[in-house]
C-alpha cells in the first residue's frame, strides 16, 4: 500500500505543478524543480526512507527510455530542417559534449573532489540512462550522477532563455543546440516552448550529446 500511495501521490503531485506552470509559466515555478522539492518535503515530514518511496516509483524512472524515443515524432516532422543543418549540428554537439565533459572534470578538480564525485560529475550533460552508464563506466557513482543531471537540466532552464536574450540569438538552429546539449531533456521542453524546429533541433542534439558523452568519456577522462 505504501509503495502504491507513493506512486499515486508522485503523479498528482506531479500533474498539480504541471498545471499550475501551464497558467503561470515562470522558471522557478516548473515541475522539474517545484515536484521534487514537494516530494522531499512529505518524505522528510513522514520519515519514509528512500527505498521505500523508489519500490513503488521504479516504473517511472523507466519510462525515461520511452519518452526520449517518442522525440522521434518532431524530428521526422521537421526531418528537412534537421538535414539541412546536419553538419553545423553534428559539430557543433560534439565540440559541446567534449566541452562539458572537460569542463566538468577541470571545475570538480579545482575544487579537490574526491575522484569518484569527478567521474561521477563529468557526464551530467546526457539523459539520466546514459549519463548513469557512463558514469558506471568510467568509475563515478551513478546515483550522484543523476542528481548532477537533474541541477544541470534545472540550470539550463533557468539560465538558458537568459542567454538567448543576451546573446540575441535568433536562429532556431543555435537555440536548439544550446537547449539539447546543455541540458537534456529539460532543455528540450524548454526549447519546445518557443517552437518545434527549435525543440526538434534540441531533441537531436540531446541524442548525440548522449552518443558523444559515450563515445568520448573513456579517452577525455582519464
Amino acid at each position: 500500500m505504501i509503495a502504491l500511495g507513493c506512486l499515486l501521490a508522485t503523479l498528482v503531485i506531479y500533474w498539480g505543478a504541471k498545471r499550475v506552470y501551464r497558467a503561470f509559466p515562470r522558471v522557478y515555478l516548473t515541475p522539474l524543480l517545484v515536484a521534487p522539492v514537494i516530494i522531499i518535503g512529505i518524505l522528510t515530514l513522514a520519515h519514509l526512507p528512500y527505498p521505500s518511496y523508489e519500490a513503488g516509483t521504479h516504473w517511472l524512472t523507466r519510462m525515461i527510455g520511452p519518452a526520449t524515443v517518442a522525440m522521434a515524432i518532431p524530428l521526422y516532422q521537421n526531418f528537412g530542417m534537421l538535414k539541412k543543418h546536419a553538419a553545423e549540428i553534428t559539430l557543433s554537439v560534439l565540440f559541446g559534449s567534449a566541452a562539458a565533459l572537460i569542463s566538468s572534470a577541470w571545475m570538480a578538480r579545482e575544487l579537490h573532489l574526491d575522484n569518484r564525485l569527478v567521474e561521477s560529475l563529468a557526464p551530467r550533460s546526457a539523459t539520466t540512462p546514459i549519463a548513469m552508464a557512463v558514469s558506471e563506466r568510467i568509475g563515478g557513482i551513478p546515483t550522484m550522477t543523476a542528481v548532477f543531471v537533474i541541477l544541470t537540466g534545472l540550470s539550463g532552464m533557468i539560465l538558458g532563455p537568459y542567454m538567448v536574450r543576451l546573446l540575441r540569438i535568433r536562429s532556431e538552429v543555435s537555440r536548439g543546440v544550446l537547449f539539447g546539449t546543455s541540458s537534456h531533456n529539460a532543455g528540450t521542453s524548454k526549447a519546445f516552448e518557443s517552437g518545434s524546429a527549435a525543440g526538434s533541433i534540441a531533441s537531436i542534439s540531446m541524442i548525440l550529446t548522449a552518443f558523444f558523452t559515450l563515445l568520448l568519456a573513456p579517452w577525455l577522462m582519464p
